[in-house]
């Protein structure tokens, strides 16, 4: 699908059945829950925040049986369809499913396929081109998470499946926004572990980059694959410093100071007694 603009964008329904990757499922949603993907993916586009968008919502007469709190009351509600866009829904699921099958040749092919049409200052020749792939998506992941954790964002289920190669947020499940600050908040009511709260976001996305970067290594050599490694500990250093920068856009804090760091670790803890 191409824009006004001659962007290309790829369309996607969700709610609509079974595909080849509905897995278990019915394939099918539920009107609130489409509603809240709407709303969200545009509020998540005007904050700044690189995102899928929607672009209709359409009601349907059949009904879907869901649990909405997973409590076993299972309750007959009106299914929905939402038209969602995106310039790629390629995911570290799609790499990491063809590595663990073995399929390298088709792995190549699609990762060749993502850097020719979206990483565009990557050549094509080059030989270092899934390192350099890496090492961007290592990057835009982590400023990401950080743009998330600045508006107090929680996706909800942030597994490798849900993670885009593209760093834009997809997939919006259960997710939730703070009203008040909280590392602990989920949103997901069937996260009974807590493993996607909102303060472990950081973390869950440095694991599903090292889930990537063991998809990858079979493409790599042994120097590629040293300097991938190291690629991926400088995760936190890039996301640190993009949260310390979001922070101190929102304090109106100038320039640099050795104190600025402590002063948003202190709000924040302030913030959780309050």
């Amino acid at each position: 699908y191409f824009c006004r603009h001659g962007e290309r964008w790829e369309l996607q329904l969700k709610g609509s059945g079974k595909t080849p990757y509905s897995r278990n499922g019915d394939g099918r949603a539920v009107l609130r829950s489409s509603v809240r993907e709407f709303l969200c993916s545009e509020a998540m586009h005007y904050l700044g925040i690189p995102t899928s968008r929607a672009a209709s919502l359409v009601v349907s007469d059949d009904g879907v049986w869901r649990d909405q709190f997973y409590n076993g009351n299972i309750k007959k509600e009106r299914g929905a369809i939402v038209l969602r866009l995106a310039k790629s829904w390629f995911r570290i699921g799609s790499v990491e499913i063809l590595a663990h099958s073995g399929e390298l040749d088709l792995l190549r092919r699609l990762l060749d396929f993502i850097i020719q049409e979206h990483f565009p200052s990557i050549a094509m020749n080059d030989s270092n081109r899934y390192l350099e792939f890496f090492s961007t998506v290592v990057s835009e992941t982590a400023n990401l998470i950080a743009l998330w954790m600045s508006v107090g964002f929680a996706h909800g289920v942030c597994n490798t499946d849900n993670f885009s190669l593209l760093s834009i947020t997809i997939d919006y499940g259960p997710f939730g926004f703070m009203d008040s600050y909280d590392p602990n908040f989920v949103p997901n009511t069937s996260d009974d572990e807590r493993r996607y709260k909102i303060g472990n976001q950081a973390s869950v996305g440095l694991f599903n980059l090292s889930k990537l970067l063991q998809a990858l290594k079979p493409l790599l050599d042994p120097r590629q694959k040293q300097l991938a490694s190291q690629i991926l500990e400088g995760y936190g250093e890039h996301y640190y410093r993009r949260f310390t920068e979001l922070f101190k856009t929102k304090l109106g804090l100038l320039g640099e100071n050795e104190n600025d760091n402590y002063l948003i670790a202190f709000l924040l803890k302030v913030s959780l007694l309050c």
